[in-house]
């Protein structure tokens, strides 16, 4: 008789103990629930990019601690709860842009880091891989959308003070990567201060 082998485990007390992924899935699960939930608060309205950013962001987890296939976590996050409001034109892009492009994002975001990329948080990195990815391929969008997106999303999945390493990384490669954009509105705001 074979050993199957369970994505999860139960500990001594019977709790089933989750693996990374089904933690994160689970997460926004519930995010989602409540969103629909009558009973709760009615959050602010998410745009379909953001939540498409959301997706990704799971995605793109899933390819670095389940070292899954793109392909398989984009059939699996489809089907995810809430997916049908996400845009999933900038979904498509980002996991598939990110998962072909990781070593490249990697080399940029690298000269920024105080460690290695093997102590970054896999939400913090996926945050700055997206963040990169879209400074660099989604011009239509401003990168001060850009950098609040990804600070928001580290905040609300990633560790305490991650959002604040995010910040750093992608404000130092937004003159960088946006350097025409990022200099016109410094210009803009020295031409105000005066």
């Amino acid at each position: 008789m074979g050993v199957s082998k369970s994505p999860s485990s139960i500990d001594p007390e019977g709790v089933t103990a989750l693996t990374p992924e089904q933690a994160l899935a689970q997460t926004l699960q519930e995010a989602h629930a409540e969103e629909r939930s009558p009973k709760a608060a009615k959050p602010a309205a998410r745009s379909a990019r953001t939540r498409a950013r959301e997706f990704s962001l799971q995605a793109l987890y899933q390819l670095m601690i389940g070292k899954n296939d793109p392909s398989d976590i984009d059939v699996f996050t489809r089907d995810l709860v809430g997916f049908k409001k996400a845009d999933s034109l900038h979904y498509d892009t980002l996991l598939h842009g990110c998962a072909a492009q990781r070593e490249d994002l990697d080399a940029l975001i690298l000269p920024h880091l105080d460690r290695s990329l093997e102590e970054i948080s896999p939400i913090e990195r996926a945050c700055m891989w997206m963040g990169v990815f879209e400074f660099k391929h989604c011009l239509d969008v401003p990168w001060r959308v850009v950098l609040n997106e990804y600070i928001e999303l580290s905040k609300q999945f990633g560790g305490t003070d991650g959002h604040k390493y995010v910040n750093a990384v992608l404000n130092a490669l937004a003159p960088e990567l946006r350097s025409i954009e990022v200099s016109q509105e410094r210009a803009q705001k020295r031409k105000h201060s005066l």
